[in-house]
């Protein structure tokens, strides 16, 4: 059967009226199915993706905490975020960058610092997370991590930022882990 516009405008106009019912919701899973990138982010997903922006800046340009949010703050989206928690991520992760690097560096394969910047700063990010955020149960912790590197980082780079990020929740995460067992 070859599809018209006849055909095809009941089915749109219902379709339509769906999404209006829903408020938008409907569109919004169709749009995460598809990937497509036009369903709306959430305020702390934006605000996780701010502060990888700023970690990457860090790790290949260096620079204080301070600096970097401030040019950060002027960018189009930063309204859109979870301000506070953006800024408790950027600064948390800059302050306890040594430390969590010594935590990240037992469950790699190579030396941290021959990780390319994408995967430096979603590790410290998820880490920094696992550690300082145990009210975030830990899948969503990794869940969010491997969405920022399918985004950000290499083409399989999200496997092994996953594969790292369940070693370090198995670790940092025990008690919550066997809780759900």
């Amino acid at each position: 059967m070859k599809w018209s516009n006849e055909t095809l405008e009941p089915w749109v106009a219902k379709e339509a009226e769906r999404d209006a019912e829903s408020g938008g919701k409907r569109e919004v899973k169709r749009a995460e199915r598809r990937g497509t990138g036009t369903a709306r982010k959430s305020r702390r997903r934006l605000a996780r993706e701010l502060a990888l922006q700023g970690l990457y800046q860090w790790c290949v340009a260096g620079g204080s905490a301070g600096t970097i949010e401030a040019q950060l703050r002027d960018t189009e989206e930063f309204p859109k975020t979870d301000e506070e928690y953006f800024s408790r991520l950027l600064h948390g992760v800059l302050t306890e960058a040594p430390e969590l690097e010594k935590e990240i560096q037992p469950c790699l394969d190579r030396p941290f610092n021959e990780l390319s910047p994408v995967e430096i700063s979603i590790l410290l990010l998820g880490t920094y997370e696992l550690e300082r955020h145990p009210e975030i149960p830990y899948r969503a912790v990794i869940n969010e991590a491997v969405e920022l590197a399918k985004a950000y980082g290499g083409t399989h780079g999200h496997k092994y930022v996953n594969g790292v990020l369940d070693k370090l929740a198995a670790k940092l995460r025990a008690v919550e882990i066997r809780a759900k067992l």
